[in-house]
């Protein structure tokens, strides 16, 4: 074979040449990308009161501006969500999925878990836009269409404009780029969770995402499931998915323990809790760790040290280091048992667990007060909204026993427009005493509802006492009329008010702990140190509303559509019928003497004239043919109704 000349070889050493040169520009430039992003992940036990234990997950993902560019590829930060950022122009975002309930009173309200972690049963949904105030709320029905996509959700039941409000300072400060939706009886279940997962890197494979086991999770008392979205042209975009669980440890393969006034503690491990073991780390996580939160309360009473082994309890790994809260002079502070899962694989997994040795009691640090909602009132026409508040007498443990003082709280609450409420009705008890509303009232907003337009939203600010015991608060209503179009399909279970948000601006549930690694600082930490303002939503409410019988307008349709084929059949019988025509087709079919045409002038009731004495045997097997068709028919109709019978 001859030599390619020279003037071909020089043109592909320069092609060659040229692509190495590609590869190792597009090399140097994906390596600084692939720094610009970052992930980490983290998990947080704690032991509660009431026998259960809470498990946190903490998943961070980070871009900076220049990874978080549109059109840009990215290695570790899902580009869905930068597409969602960029295309509506978001600049803090929080939705969260939430199934039950979160029990101030057992499992503490005044710990940042509590603060940022516990949402309203449903689906919970705000965001603040960098975009002109004109152009909010067609961006706001884009954006649940889009997530009601990405989640697998009914998050499209927002973009109605009586199903999302403007707050202006009761939810979070804001310059009117704000909207806040909410869906009490949204169902959560894995349909939900997979799309979740699937912003993570590693999904559920590898990493703390592995001990995401279904059965495990979706049996506790509470679980939810949150993504927070923070965007900003300083640090890019950050994206903080958590997911929140209370679960009752398994008693029959944990150990029983012993029993104090019927208050049993069970002892119990990841592998109790979670069905598996943590066997690694995410491959591409900077940072995997585990955190076991014992309160102060159960430290001290061991009389020792925060450590591993002590008189109370046991741990059942070594932790890698402990970390005391630096400021553990409020109502109530902990410890934390550092686990960092890169020391951990297949060979050796992450079983994290706790031995209780003596029978123990607690209890966590509840809010201020305890806030709680109900109805009252009778009937589907009138009622009336109550909200009540308990006093914890927390202030005498952070403030002294002094009773001049006075506590804040923020009430934000959005009704729909089909509970009219007369926000004149106002009224406010205090230990049972009438109290007038400038006393109580510093600052309030009101923007009423509008039927089928607007839904009705208060915001309050209160001074209540401090040698308060309890406290009431009524507003009276009146149950509108809906379009039988409006109704859902279970109209008759009632129709749903979201929760109403209770804030205490004076109370901080921050906490701070010591930092080993001056380089890398732990997101989970992070959010505890951040200025956490103590937060508590009250109960959902369902409200019974006059509803028609459903079955009406099928039972109308059905007579009238009975009584029009009777009609018209009838009439079109009359007018197209021709006897003259109908005789002679009769006597033919006679003189054929055949099955068939006798048997139809048989059903029609016309005379048979008798066949002619010379007549063929075939028309009397006819005859006799037909009698035998009858007698199977009246044969089967008889069995058929002995059989039902």
């Amino acid at each position: 074979m001859a030599a390619p000349p020279p003037a071909l070889r020089r043109l592909l050493l320069l092609l060659l040449f040229s692509l190495l040169l590609l590869a190792s520009v597009a090399a140097a430039a994906a390596a600084p990308a692939a720094e610009e992003e970052e992930f980490t992940e983290e998990l947080l036990l704690r032991p509660l009161p009431d026998r259960k234990a809470l498990a946190h997950f903490h998943f961070r993902s980070s871009a900076s501006p220049s990874a978080a560019a549109a059109g840009r590829h990215h290695h570790v930060f899902p580009k869905a969500i930068a597409q969602l950022v960029q295309q509506f122009h978001i600049s803090e975002l929080e939705l969260s999925f939430t199934q039950g309930r979160w029990n101030y009173e057992q499992w503490g309200g005044y710990d940042p878990m509590s603060t940022n972690y516990a949402k309203p049963p449903g689906v919970e949904l705000w965001a603040a836009f960098d975009l002109p105030l004109d152009e909010i709320d067609a961006t706001w029905k884009n954006l649940t269409h889009t997530l009601s996509g990405l989640f697998c959700a009914s998050i499209n039941f927002l973009e109605s404009s009586t199903a999302f409000s403007a707050p202006r300072w009761g939810f979070k400060l804001n310059e009117g780029n704000l909207r806040y939706g909410a869906l009490p009886r949204e169902a959560v279940c894995t349909e939900n969770l997979t799309p979740w997962l699937k912003l993570l890197p590693c999904r559920d494979k590898a990493g703390i995402a592995s001990l995401l086991y279904r059965p495990s999770i979706y049996k506790g008392y509470y679980h939810s499931q949150k993504l927070k979205l923070t965007s900003s042209q300083s640090f890019g975009i950050i994206i903080d998915q958590t997911l929140t669980v209370v679960l009752q440890p398994d008693t029959f393969r944990g150990q029983q323990l012993h029993s104090t006034d019927g208050q049993l503690q069970p002892s119990w491990s990841m592998k109790d809790l979670f069905n598996r073991k943590l066997s690694g780390k995410c491959r591409v996580s900077k940072s995997s760790r585990v955190f076991l939160e014992i309160e102060n309360d159960i430290v001290d009473k061991s009389g020792t040290e925060a450590s591993s082994t002590n008189e109370l309890f046991v741990l059942s790994t070594a932790p890698d280091r402990v970390l005391k809260e630096l400021n553990n002079m409020d109502a109530q502070s902990s410890s934390l048992y550092e686990y960092d899962v890169s020391n951990y694989n297949n060979d050796k997994p992450l079983d994290v667990g706790i031995t209780w040795k003596l029978p123990l009691i607690w209890s966590c640090t509840p809010a201020p007060y305890h806030a709680n909602r109900f109805l009252m009132g009778s009937g589907n026409e009138r009622g009336s909204i109550a909200l009540s508040f308990r006093s914890t007498n927390l202030h005498k443990q952070l403030f002294g026993s002094s009773n001049d003082c006075s506590i804040k709280a923020v009430v934000f609450q959005v009704v729909p427009w089909y509970v009219k409420v007369y926000y004149h009705s106002l009224q406010i008890f205090i230990d049972g005493n009438s109290k007038a509303i400038s006393e109580v009232v510093e600052k309030i907003h009101v923007t009423p509802s509008e039927d089928k337009h607007l839904p009705g939203t208060l915001e309050m600010l209160l001074r209540l006492p401090c040698s308060m015991e309890s406290a009431t608060l009524s507003l009276d209503f009146d149950k509108g009329f809906l379009h039988i179009d409006e109704y859902p399909p279970d109209a008759n279970q009632g129709f749903d008010i979201p929760s109403a948000l209770v804030t205490f601006p004076e109370f901080n549930s921050s906490r701070s702990y010591p930092e080993g690694d001056t380089l890398f600082v732990s997101p989970l930490l992070q959010t505890f140190k951040e200025d956490g303002v103590v937060k508590s939503y009250t109960e959902v409410l369902l409200v019974p509303l006059t509803t028609p019988d459903f079955s009406m307008p099928y039972n109308v349709i059905t007579f009238t559509c009975t009584v029009l084929a009777l009609y018209f059949g009838s009439l079109l019988n009359a007018l197209r019928r021709r006897i003259g025509e109908e005789e002679r087709e009769l006597k033919k079919a006679a003189a054929k003497r055949g099955l068939i045409p006798l048997l139809i002038a048989k059903l029609r009731g016309k005379k048979v004239d008798p066949p002619p004495q010379g007549s063929s045997p075939t028309s009397l097997l006819s005859t006799k043919l037909l009698l035998k068709v009858v007698f199977v028919a009246v044969v089967a109709v008889s069995l058929h109704y002995l059989s039902n019978s």
